[in-house]
């Protein structure tokens, strides 16, 4: 096939590539700039997007023997990518840029671009595992080393997209193997860090970047009941489940610390009360998603608006790197739009609207949505 490799700069995606050249693919590297500025990303260890990332990726494609080139994807990563991250956090959610760049830039932008210029597929140094089931669809799931799978990360990618991505890294057991056969092959990436973290943050400071691209005005924090406790500098900069920065200057009635437990935009408030607030077990989701064929459930609705799925069994997972949680799930249609409801088997703790949940049947990742609201409707039980 021609393979159209996306080169980060990193170790992963130059050990991807190599691997789809030995598999005889026709393989051609290509480096996404997404600022007009690189220099305002991170450089070093915690980069993937910067100058010194480019010249990385140029080094390995060099030494492949491949094609290379740098495509300037900085309009659309600023609108599709840094603009949704300013607009979630003026609504009170909690964004994942990374979620957003995989669906609309390195699985959208990217592959259309890959499609149109005669490609085949892009492969990537995602750790992650596309299958075919018995009848020939293609399915997305977990990588054989699951302390690095990145499969949640993926979840937002659909069938189509799927059709067309290769994860050459897939069945690698550790990333010291990778490590190991980038020295091998005489990469120089061998031993760079890995990149973690907001690329287009560069000090790591989110409050800080979010103070330059936004108007962050002083409102109240409150307790549940309505309570005035003081003054924060701008809701849109705390997060669900925050503890720390909160600066109030009396402690709770029964002492304990009080969290971070909504965001309410319109009134500019936060609210905040006890850790066992926290607790959720009921999850709405917007915009969902399925990566490949949708479960039967979902199917079996047809067109049918105003209607609502059967539920069936799901793990549900809220980060990156979270724990997957056993659960129901099911999805309805209201007024023609989607929405996933999950049920989970055990409450969980801090989460926020504005997150992405994946749902994983086994290994097999099913599909996504945004978190647009948690609540609890088990009674609460306080702490001992």
């Amino acid at each position: 096939m021609r393979v159209l490799a996306a080169m980060s700069g990193g170790v992963d995606s130059a050990v991807a590539a190599a691997r789809a050249v030995d598999a005889g693919h026709d393989v051609t590297g290509v480096h996404l700039a997404l600022s007009r500025t690189p220099g305002t990303l991170r450089t070093g260890a915690r980069g993937c997007c910067t100058i010194e990332d480019s010249r990385d990726a140029w080094r390995a494609a060099e030494k492949l023997g491949i094609p290379y080139y740098v495509w300037d994807f900085s309009e659309r990563f600023q609108a599709d990518v840094v603009d949704d991250f300013v607009a979630e956090y003026a609504a009170g959610r909690t964004p994942n840029p990374c979620m957003r760049c995989n669906e609309k830039i390195k699985f959208a932008a990217l592959l259309e671009k890959a499609l149109a210029l005669g490609f085949d597929a892009v492969c990537t140094g995602h750790y992650a595992k596309v299958v075919e089931d018995a009848d020939g669809h293609k399915e997305l799931h977990r990588a054989a080393d699951w302390a690095k799978d990145q499969s949640y990360v993926l979840g937002v990618l659909t069938a189509e997209q799927l059709e067309h991505a290769i994860f050459p890294l897939a069945e690698t057991p550790s990333k010291a193997q990778v490590r190991a056969e980038a020295e091998q092959r005489g990469l120089s990436v061998a031993k760079k860090p890995d990149s973690h973290d907001i690329c287009f943050i560069p000090d790591g400071n989110t409050r800080g970047w979010l103070e330059d691209h936004m108007d962050l005005g002083s409102g109240r924090i409150v307790d549940t009941e309505g309570n005035d406790l003081g003054e924060h500098r701008g809701a849109q900069a705390y997060t669900v489940g925050q503890r720390r920065g909160l600066h109030i200057g009396r402690p709770a009635p029964d002492g304990k610390p009080r969290f971070v437990l909504e965001i309410r935009p319109k009134t500019n408030e936060v609210v905040v009360g006890p850790e066992q607030l926290l607790a959720i077990d009921v999850m709405e989701g917007i915009r969902p998603s399925w990566a490949g064929l949708a479960p039967r459930e979902v199917a079996a609705l047809g067109d049918a608006t105003d209607a609502r799925s059967e539920e069936f069994p799901v793990t549900v997972q809220v980060r990156a790197h979270g724990d997957p949680a056993p659960a129901t799930a099911s999805l309805s249609r209201e007024a023609g739009e989607p929405r996933l409801h999950v049920r989970l088997a055990e409450s969980q703790r801090g989460v926020a609207p504005g997150q992405t949940m994946v749902l994983y049947q086994g290994t097999r990742v099913l599909g996504q949505a945004t978190i647009d609201s948690a609540h609890a409707d088990r009674p609460v039980v306080a702490a001992s």
